[in-house]
């Protein structure tokens, strides 16, 4: 008979926890990355991505980061 010990997580608890950390630091990077660049963005751009990077917990982080910043870049004219 071997008893589990209730004080110390499972693989499974440790892993979901490690998952939710990275989501969390990915959000607040991407919200971090778009509080800089409101400069660049109208009123309602900047609106709009917080409420994707808020609502769309890994892809809304991850599209900011993506495509987001270079979407509100000036374009260099050579």
């Amino acid at each position: 008979m071997s008893a589990l010990n209730p004080l110390v997580p499972s693989g499974y608890d440790i892993v979901w926890s490690v998952i939710a950390l990275i989501a969390a630091v990915l959000m607040v990077v991407a919200l971090v990355s778009l509080m800089r660049s409101t400069r660049r963005l109208t009123s309602r751009q900047a609106l709009v991505w917080v409420l994707v990077v808020l609502l769309v917990p890994v892809a809304g982080p991850a599209a900011w980061l993506a495509i987001g910043r270079r979407a509100g870049m000036p374009r260099r004219e050579a």
